[in-house]
C-alpha cells in the first residue's frame, strides 16, 4: 500500500516588523499568481507521464517529505522534459515582444538596434501554451543549458559563468548577454528559465502556511524513477486552484513532476515532468558554445559594475522575496490571505474600459476597442462600482471602470468582494 499521511501545512516564517508582514502577504499572492503567472509568462512543463506502477516505499510523513525536498542538494542533472501549459488563453508567441521584457539582458533589454529573435524574451511566451519538449542540464548555479525542441527547429538557451548565449536555429541568429559579476549576483542568479518542475515546486511550497494542506498521497514511478507524491490543496474556498501534485524522488528528494490542477476540473493547467532524467555530471562541452558561421549576433547590454538586475519575465517578483522591501511593493496592496489573495493595482489613470468608453462616446470618437475589450469579460457591479472581470483558468483580473485592478488566482465572487472591501 502506498504511503499516506496527512498534514496541515507548515508554520509561517516569524511575523516581526511591519514590512516582514507586507512581505509575507505580497509572498501569500505572488507564489500562487506566480504558478500561473510565470505559468503565463513563463510556463509549463509536462503532460502527466504514464505511471508504470506504484512502487512500495517505506513511510514518510508530508513534513518529513517536504524536509526532504528543502535539503535536497542536486546540483548536476541532465534529461529531458516535457511541457504541458493549458491556461486558458491564446496561443502567446506572437505577444512575447511586449510582453516578456528583456529576459537574460543583465537588464538592458533584447539589446541591440531591432533586437533578435534568438533574445530569450522572444521565446518565453510560447511555452505559456501548448506542449513543447525540452532538453535540460545543469552543472551547479553557474552552469545551466535548456533546448526547446519543436518540430524541425532548435531553441537554446546556455548560461556558462558570467555568459549568457541563446540560438535560433531557424533564423541562425544569436543573442548574447553577460551576468553581474558581484559576489550577490552569483549566489542569487536568477537568469535562467524555469524549466524543471523543482522551479514550480519551489515557488509552491513557499505559499505553504495555515491556508494550506499538505499531505503525501501515494507514490508513482516517473522516468524509471520511484517516487513519493506530495498533494497540496488550498483549504479555502475561492480559489482557482484545485491542487498541486509534485513527484519527488525517493533518493535524492529532487522533484521529479509538478502537475497543477485548477479547481473548476478538466485536464491540469500547468503539468511539467522528466521524461527521461540523469543525476551524473553532464560533459562540459555541454555549457560550451561558438556562434555558427554566417549567423547574426546581437549583443545585450552590459550590466552596471556592482549591480545584478533580473531579467524581466523570468520571475513573479524583481527580487527575492526574502531581502525585498516595502519600495519593491509601493502601488501593490494586497487583499486578504492565503490562496485567496488578491492584489489591488492602482493603475493612475482614473478609467477604466467603461469609463473610456463612455468618455469615447461623449465625445463622439470612436468606442470600437472598448466594446470589443469588453467583450472578453464579464460586467459586474458591487459596492464598488462596476467594472469588467477578465477570465483565465487559472488568473482573474477585474477593472473598475475608475482605473483599478484586482488580480489573483481566486473566482469572480472573490474579486468583487476584494474591491469591495477595498472600497
Amino acid at each position: 500500500m502506498a504511503p499516506n499521511d496527512s498534514a496541515q501545512g507548515t508554520g509561517e516564517a516569524g511575523t516581526s516588523g511591519t514590512s516582514a508582514a507586507g512581505r509575507r502577504k505580497a509572498a501569500r499572492y505572488l507564489v500562487p499568481v506566480g504558478v500561473a503567472g510565470v505559468a503565463a509568462a513563463t510556463i509549463g512543463l509536462v503532460p502527466a507521464l504514464a505511471s508504470s506502477g506504484d512502487p512500495s516505499l517505506p513511510k514518510i510523513s508530508a513534513q518529513q517529505l517536504i524536509q526532504k525536498m528543502a535539503s535536497s542538494d542536486t546540483q548536476q542533472l541532465s534529461g529531458t522534459v516535457k511541457v504541458s501549459s493549458d491556461l486558458g488563453i491564446p496561443s502567446l508567441g506572437g505577444l512575447a515582444g511586449s510582453l516578456g521584457g528583456g529576459a537574460l539582458s543583465g537588464g538592458g533589454g533584447s539589446g541591440g538596434k531591432g533586437g533578435s529573435s534568438a533574445a530569450p524574451d522572444s521565446k518565453l511566451m510560447e511555452l505559456a501554451s501548448g506542449t513543447h519538449t525540452l532538453r535540460v542540464a545543469a552543472d551547479g548555479p553557474d552552469k545551466q543549458r535548456v533546448s526547446i525542441l519543436d518540430n524541425a527547429a532548435e531553441y537554446s538557451l546556455i548560461h556558462n559563468d558570467r555568459q549568457v548565449w541563446a540560438y535560433d536555429s531557424q533564423s541562425n541568429q544569436v543573442y548574447h548577454s553577460k551576468t553581474g559579476a558581484s559576489a550577490d549576483a552569483r549566489q542569487g542568479r536568477t537568469d535562467k528559465l524555469p524549466a524543471t518542475p523543482k522551479d514550480f515546486a519551489e515557488q509552491t511550497l513557499k505559499a505553504v502556511g495555515p491556508t494550506t494542506s499538505v499531505s503525501v498521497d501515494g507514490t508513482e514511478q516517473v522516468a524509471g524513477r520511484d517516487a513519493y507524491q506530495l498533494l497540496i490543496k488550498p483549504k479555502q474556498s475561492g480559489s482557482t486552484i484545485g491542487s498541486v501534485r509534485v513527484a519527488v524522488d525517493s533518493k535524492t528528494g529532487t522533484p521529479l513532476k509538478f502537475t497543477l490542477t485548477p479547481s473548476s476540473g478538466g485536464k491540469a493547467a500547468i503539468d511539467v515532468g522528466f521524461t527521461k532524467v540523469d543525476f551524473g555530471k553532464p560533459a562540459a562541452s555541454t555549457f560550451s558554445f561558438t556562434p555558427p558561421k554566417g549567423a547574426k549576433v546581437t549583443e545585450g547590454a552590459a550590466p552596471k559594475a556592482g549591480t545584478h538586475k533580473a531579467p524581466k519575465g523570468m520571475h513573479t517578483a524583481p527580487k527575492d522575496l526574502k531581502s525585498a522591501s516595502p519600495e519593491d511593493f509601493k502601488g501593490l496592496n494586497i487583499i486578504g490571505k492565503g490562496w485567496t489573495s488578491v492584489a489591488r493595482i492602482d493603475t493612475g489613470s482614473g478609467k477604466g474600459i467603461g469609463a473610456m468608453g463612455s468618455s469615447a462616446q461623449k465625445s463622439g470618437g470612436p468606442v470600437d476597442a472598448q466594446k470589443f475589450l469588453s467583450s472578453l469579460g464579464d460586467r459586474v457591479t458591487g459596492s464598488f462600482g462596476s467594472g469588467t472581470v477578465f477570465h483565465t483558468r487559472l488568473v482573474n483580473a477585474l477593472m473598475t471602470d475608475d482605473g483599478k485592478v484586482f488580480v489573483g488566482t481566486v473566482d469572480k465572487g472573490a474579486l468583487i468582494k476584494a474591491a469591495d472591501a477595498a472600497k
